[in-house]
């Protein structure tokens, strides 16, 4: 008897993560006897921060954030996949990709995941608790504003959250994108998107600076004390019955300027191949099929995933388990764009918040905080080491 083909796959621990890979790994093993599929989960920090390196050389799959593109690439630890896969397959994929998922992964005129998990920071809200204050979900910024003065709005607050929604903001007002790593930020939009947020944030508790989304979401859903979230990464966990105390709604982000809605950054997962991955074609065909529209509408979904592929977002057993979640974000995935993903970018998202929450803090000027963001961006731009 043939030893079993064995893969090892290295994802985030969450129930959004790590339940529907197991489920789509222990189903593709009963299509494929002799074949073993053994995932492992790290921390959400170290998902979005940690080196990918270490895990490529013990791992075969490996559950990676695009902005760890440009890092990867210098260190050639990931297969490249446009050539591993056929083309009709991947633009299958990328036509179904919800909002810029697929464009995320290619890099330096390859691909190096495929979509796997989508999300961006979009609203959420208890509907009892806003039918109880008489409220409805905000549709503009002045309404986000008037149900924090109620008290009932909260939003994540921790460094490198802050600055993702910090630059939703900044997109939403007009600022221009960076993309590369010379390209700075714009100062007339990003002391405009400082100074909205100090408004909104001198009307939360000051807890909210140890909040990441996970904990916004726990928080709606545990208790009453907070109603609505402007913004934070979308997690469909939180809109199912029986996953929580209280199911969480989604929404669309609030209109910033008349007839303009925010728009936000894109998140989510992709899967990826380490270059050193010893049986490749069995690599190939699971992750083609878990990022497949069949397993994302169905199992994937099912198990507590949050896919990528644009069906499973249409489909109507998704949306009934989520309370509507994906039909009623979809709008605002499509609105996401992509971060920068050149080397030392990762570095420099860690530390881009903290300006920010100083500035909210303390006050000051938003003009200086614009510059350290840009000066911690072009110091990360040109030398890794400096983001240390």
């Amino acid at each position: 008897m043939s030893e079993p083909l064995r893969l090892t796959g290295m994802t985030w621990n969450h129930s959004r993560a790590y339940p529907p890979l197991v489920a789509a790994a222990q189903r593709f093993e009963e299509e494929n006897p002799g074949v073993t599929i053994h995932w492992e989960r790290r921390s959400l920090d170290d998902f979005g921060h940690a080196p990918l390196a270490p895990l490529a050389r013990a791992y075969d799959l490996l559950v990676i954030d695009h902005p760890m593109l440009g890092d990867a690439f210098g260190q050639g630890i990931l297969l490249p996949l446009d050539d591993l896969l056929p083309q009709p397959l991947l633009t299958g994929l990328e036509t179904n990709s919800v909002g810029p998922s697929f464009g995320s992964y290619r890099y330096e005129g390859r691909l190096w995941a495929l979509p796997l998990d989508a999300a961006a920071p979009v609203a959420s809200y208890r509907p009892d608790l806003l039918d109880r204050a008489g409220l409805p979900v905000p549709r503009n910024w002045e309404e986000v504003l008037n149900l924090a003065r109620e008290g009932l709005a909260v939003m994540p607050a921790f460094p490198a959250d802050l600055y993702l929604n910090f630059l939703g903001l900044y997109h939403s007002l007009g600022g221009m994108p960076q993309t590369g790593p010379d390209t700075t930020l714009d100062r007339a939009a990003g002391t405009e998107s400082l100074l909205r947020l100090r408004a909104l944030a001198a009307l939360m508790p000051g807890r909210i600076y140890a909040l990441n989304p996970i904990c916004i979401y726990e928080m709606l859903a545990r208790n009453d004390e907070f109603a609505y979230c402007p913004f934070a990464f979308s997690y469909s966990n939180y809109a199912r019955s029986g996953f929580a105390a209280h199911p969480v709604h989604f929404a669309d982000l609030a209109g910033i300027r008349s007839g303009t809605r925010m728009c936000s950054v894109i998140g989510g997962t992709g899967l990826a191949l380490s270059a050193q991955c010893r049986q490749r074609e069995v690599a190939l065909r699971f992750a083609t099929y878990v990022t497949g529209e069949t397993c994302q509408r169905t199992l994937y979904v099912q198990a507590g995933g949050q896919p990528a592929h644009r069906q499973a977002w249409l489909d109507g057993a998704a949306n009934a388990l989520t309370h509507d979640f994906f039909s009623q974000t979809l709008a605002a995935m499509q609105r996401s764009f992509v971060r920068p993903r050149h080397p030392g970018y990762v570095a420099f998202q860690q530390r881009a918040g903290h300006p920010i929450v100083e500035f909210l803090r303390a006050g000051g000027n938003p003009e200086a905080a614009v510059d350290e963001i840009n000066r911690l961006y072009l110091d990360c731009g040109r030398s890794t080491a400096a983001c240390r």
